[in-house]
């Protein structure tokens, strides 16, 4: 019979997806058949699974974790925010509609049978399931049609393990509160706590651990260290922002700015894994730095909307200077739509319908199109003549002159554009950088000739390394009851 566990959190970004993908990462360490499961999550950071359509990029880096090809199945809905208010709905991969706040709490009920049916697709042939819950179960004025957390528990009567944030400060009170707040189905469901992102003596917090035991009766399955295997994994959905700030004193500086609806930012972690070079993560209100060899404008879910923030924040004239310079650009999916001349939603695919001129440095255009492209893709850079792969998420059909120099070919068929004087670049491939041979070919550009070999063996090892720690430091019977 397969066995099954939940993680929930006191709060968002306390950490549960680094916990999951190591726990999934230990069980195949131990032998174990084990998948991974989100009922819910919420990301612009999504990855097209192996059996195709949409799923958040955490749950396909889980899948890497537990040694399994990734499916739809494992993150059944998807919600991509398009605006402060609405955002898409992806459901087993498919593109469902979209919904303002307010009308998803009253689709949730619908969604609850998809989840359920990938939830036994999951569970078959496997030993182990982990599932990610969202948010936290606290918020109970969401209870009520619930698919992400505790609706989701006490339907799959699937026992619940309660992460705390201790870095954040008042994890006794988040997790003693939480026990409070919930009605009494919902706290049966909770067999113990975790206590995640210590820093320091642990000892010093025992008294801590037996206080929240002693008001809530939920033994502690252990107190996890800042994980510093985390920081070497691919960019989470929602935790990732936390990470953008990372930089080191490379000798090439890469500027990527964060747009309000960035997306698929970890297509930029193999860039900033380089020893040489200095990634930097250009915030609202500051400026393109000038000494950047390399501006790269990242996804994005809304590029007309984005395209609007980019101008608002001065970064259009940023990159006008940093060409006049001689700076190189590259734009990926929604980023290279902004490079063109135009870009036009006539059918309000993105919000209202409209059309305006984009940044100017590719002489093309891009119209918004009902269809969306979503598959993992075989590639050959036309640039650099290496063969690599990737992943295509977009709405759009990009035309114009430029696009005669394609970047790539795709399956066979040219996509991207290059600018005339070569500096230029655009294309809708999605990460590109993760492919060894072409990032060392563009920073050879550069003058690096010193590269990582094997990124994804990194990545790899960095989950060898998390299932290592938490092992040690998670209680033995616990993982035992786990693993069997």
């Amino acid at each position: 019979m397969t066995r099954k566990v939940m993680l929930q959190g006191t709060g968002s970004d306390v950490g549960k997806t680094v916990l999951v993908a190591g726990l999934c990462r230990l069980a195949k360490l131990n032998g174990l058949t084990v998948r991974p499961f989100k009922p819910q999550n919420m990301s612009n950071n999504a990855a097209v699974a192996d059996d195709g359509g949409e799923i958040g990029r955490a749950q396909w880096l889980q899948a890497l974790a537990c040694g399994v090809p990734s499916s739809v199945h494992m993150n059944p809905v998807l919600l991509k925010p398009q605006s402060e208010t609405g955002s898409q709905i992806v459901v087993q991969g498919k593109v469902f509609g979209q919904a303002k706040g307010r009308d998803y709490q009253r689709l949730k009920p619908q969604l609850l049978g998809a989840v359920l049916d990938s939830f036994e697709e999951i569970k078959a042939g496997a030993d182990l399931v982990i599932v990610e819950g969202a948010g936290s179960p606290a918020e109970i004025n969401l209870r009520a049609g619930d698919i992400a957390n505790m609706g989701f528990a006490t339907r799959t009567d699937v026992p619940v393990v309660l992460v705390g944030d201790i870095d954040r400060g008042g994890v006794i009170a988040s997790l003693v509160g939480t026990h409070a707040i919930l009605p009494e189905d919902d706290r049966r469901m909770i067999s113990g706590f975790i206590i995640n992102k210590f820093r320091g003596d642990q000892s010093l917090f025992a008294e801590g651990t037996q206080a929240i035991t002693q008001y809530t009766g939920w033994p502690s399955f252990g107190i996890v260290p800042w994980l510093k295997a985390a920081a070497r994994l691919p960019a989470e959905d929602s935790v990732a922002l936390e990470r953008l700030s990372r930089s080191s004193t490379g000798a090439l500086k890469i500027a990527v700015p964060v747009l309000p609806r960035i997306a698929n930012f970890d297509d930029f972690d193999p860039l900033a894994a380089e020893p040489a070079v200095d990634l930097v993560y250009v915030r609202p209100g500051e400026p393109l730095p000038a000494d950047a060899a390399l501006v790269i404008l990242p996804g994005s879910k809304s590029t007309i909307g984005d395209l609007a923030d980019l101008r608002a924040h001065g970064w259009d004239r940023d990159l006008a200077q940093h060409r006049r310079r001689g700076g190189r650009v590259i734009g990926i999916c929604g980023g290279y739509q902004m490079l063109g001349a135009r870009v036009a939603d006539p059918l309000g695919l993105e919000g209202a319908p409209s059309s305006v001129p984009g940044l100017g440095l590719l002489d093309i255009e891009t119209v918004m199109a009902t269809e969306k492209t979503v598959r993992n893709s075989a590639a050959r850079s036309l640039q650099y003549d290496v063969d690599l792969n990737g992943y295509e998420i977009h709405l759009g059909e990009t035309r114009g002159p430029d696009c005669e120099r394609p970047a790539l070919t795709i399956c066979g068929r040219p996509d991207g554009a290059i600018s005339g004087d070569g500096k230029v670049m655009g294309t809708y491939l999605h990460g590109l950088f993760a492919n060894d041979a072409y990032r060392a070919a563009l920073l050879r550009s550069f003058g690096i000739l010193e590269t990582t070999e094997n990124y994804r063996a990194s990545v790899e090892q960095a989950l060898d390394d998390l299932a290592r720690e938490l092992e040690s430091v998670l209680d033995k019977a616990w993982l035992q009851s786990l693993f069997g």
